[in-house]
């Protein structure tokens, strides 16, 4: 359990931290002298570390503080017993990473993810030592990082209970939590989007796994790439480069990494393209230029095959602009 510290001399009563708790750890108390009502967090076992009233508290009261011992026992919890991948399964994806790498000249690492299932075993991957966001997670494996995230490991209640590690906290599944962060108009339209959200059944997700795909610790099901809007134009081209058929993306800014990176490619099987979200650009360091995808596994051969035909020539022409007349 995190400590919640609120540093009372701070704290001017705002109800912010109140507001923005999606799991109701604060609450506002009377101070008789001056009626001056002060935030006191009173259900401290409840947070979440999703550092949500941190972020929003406008006079930086708060401060919230993860347990050594509990991290400990948190490893200690995680019982790794699947086999490593077989060696021709872990070079087919070094390929893939080294074909992407070399034709888009791709800054960051693709990354593998997996939606490990309760009745599967857990890789032996680290878990972090402090809480994450998925959307953190995945921006850590870009850089480099491998990571395995129980329910226990997540920071984001939206995003887990998305992704069906948990259930859902009241206050996100009414929608309250939108309209205080003034992303919707109404609780009309913070129930829509609510109601319209994709998400996996409670509990049926043991654990999220994300590492740099040349380094995949098990099949994944999803390839998320980040990357300019060029880069990713041309692998929506590679993956119509077969077919020639155009495609229908499911994006709306909410959920980015969540549903629109990963869990609808999973369920779907189709990749899709995200322009990331409020969440994911508040809480990592992904940079205003990057957008995503995500790709299935099973479509992955055929992307590259055509990314490696388009990078014969036409990636090639295009970035050396064949087409601007000589005197510009």
């Amino acid at each position: 359990m995190p400590e919640v510290r609120v540093n009372q001399q701070r704290c001017t009563g705002c109800g912010m931290c109140v507001n923005f708790c999606p799991v109701d750890v604060f609450e506002l108390q009377q101070i008789a002298a001056d009626q001056h009502k002060i935030a006191s967090p009173v259900r401290e076992t409840e947070c979440w570390a999703c550092d949500t009233c941190v972020g929003q508290c406008p006079v930086n009261a708060i401060e919230i503080i993860e347990n050594h011992a509990e991290a400990e026992l948190r490893k200690q919890q995680v019982q790794p017993s699947a086999p490593p991948l077989p060696d021709e399964e872990r070079e087919l994806y070094r390929e893939w990473h080294q074909v992407l790498f070399d034709t888009l000249r791709l800054r960051w690492n693709p990354v593998a993810i997996s939606l490990i299932r309760q009745d599967q075993a857990l890789p032996d991957v680290a878990i972090p030592r402090v809480k994450l966001r998925f959307c953190q997670s995945l921006m850590m494996a870009r850089r480099g990082k491998s990571l395995l995230m129980p329910a226990q490991c997540h920071a984001c209640p939206d995003g887990t209970h998305i992704l069906g590690l948990t259930e859902i906290p009241p206050k996100l599944a009414s929608g309250e939590m939108y309209i205080h962060f003034r992303k919707l108009d109404s609780m009309e339209a913070a129930r829509q989007m609510i109601k319209e959200r994709p998400r996996l059944p409670e509990r049926s997700t043991k654990a999220t796994l994300v590492t740099p795909l040349h380094n995949a610790a098990a099949t994944p099901d999803v390839i998320a790439i980040i990357a300019n809007p060029e880069q990713i134009m041309w692998l929506c081209m590679s993956a119509a480069y077969y077919t020639g058929h155009r495609f229908d993306f499911h994006a709306s800014g909410y959920n980015a990494q969540c549903v629109e990176t990963t869990l609808l490619p999973y369920t779907s099987q189709k990749f899709n393209i995200s322009f990331g979200c409020y969440g994911c650009r508040a809480s990592s360091d992904v940079s205003d230029d990057l957008m995503f995808m995500g790709v299935p596994r099973a479509q992955m051969s055929e992307l590259i095959k055509g990314l490696q035909k388009l990078g014969q020539k036409a990636i090639t022409d295009s970035r050396n602009k064949i087409y601007l007349p000589p005197n510009i």
